[in-house]
């Protein structure tokens, strides 16, 4: 099984693998968009403003390369960042058109619903509204977050929700498309078992 981390200049890549290496898994950073077909699963982390991760991801190929993958049917995690820009767009700093993997789009937390700071950062539920492999093993567990956006989709793709100030959706799962906006990689155990459970499907 050899997986790959997508390296888009867009955050710490290396607590990424590192919570691999702690599931014994061998999961390799790579960068280069024509090697994405070599690895039989891709995770697709991310930090930071959705349209400089766009820009990047265009100059490098790597967005024609993503889906490329997606459309072999091998499996992909996007995480934070990473889960955001498989959908249509977002509307973080003006509006950017994202990858389109998934109908959707990424809005900012609604200040005038709740008086809650954002961004949204630290432990919070998360409640699975559908079955899914992802979540085999684990109990509605406490995740860590960091983030200001949040995506808004159909009910259809959502495999799990997280209340802060109100529901947001923070899992959805499309055919061989996982997105997760809670960062594994810095949820301890519970994180590490998203992981592990994303290996074995």
């Amino acid at each position: 099984m050899k997986i790959g981390i997508v390296d888009y200049n867009m955050g710490n890549l290396a607590s990424v693998k590192n919570a691999f290496e702690k599931i014994n898994a061998r999961a390799e950073i790579v960068k280069d968009a024509d090697r994405l077909k070599d690895y039989d699963k891709l995770i697709f982390p991310g930090v930071g403003a959705f349209g400089d991760a766009m820009e990047h991801l265009r100059e490098t190929n790597l967005d024609v390369a993503m889906k490329e993958f997606v459309k072999s049917g091998k499996y992909v995690l996007g995480v934070c960042l990473g889960m955001q820009l498989l959908f249509e767009k977002s509307y973080e700093f003006g509006e950017h058109k994202g990858l389109g993997l998934i109908k959707g789009e990424v809005v900012k937390f609604n200040k005038k619903s709740h008086t809650h700071k954002i961004p949204h950062m630290g432990w919070n539920k998360m409640f699975f509204t559908k079955k899914s492999h992802l979540f085999e093993g684990l109990d509605e567990p406490y995740l860590y977050f960091v983030h200001s956006y949040h995506v808004v989709c159909d009910e259809e793709y959502i495999i799990g929700k997280t209340i802060y100030g109100y529901e947001f959706v923070s899992a959805v799962n499309v055919d061989n498309i996982f997105g997760f906006q809670p960062h594994p990689e810095k949820s301890h155990n519970a994180g590490l078992k998203v992981l592990e459970n994303f290996v074995k499907i």
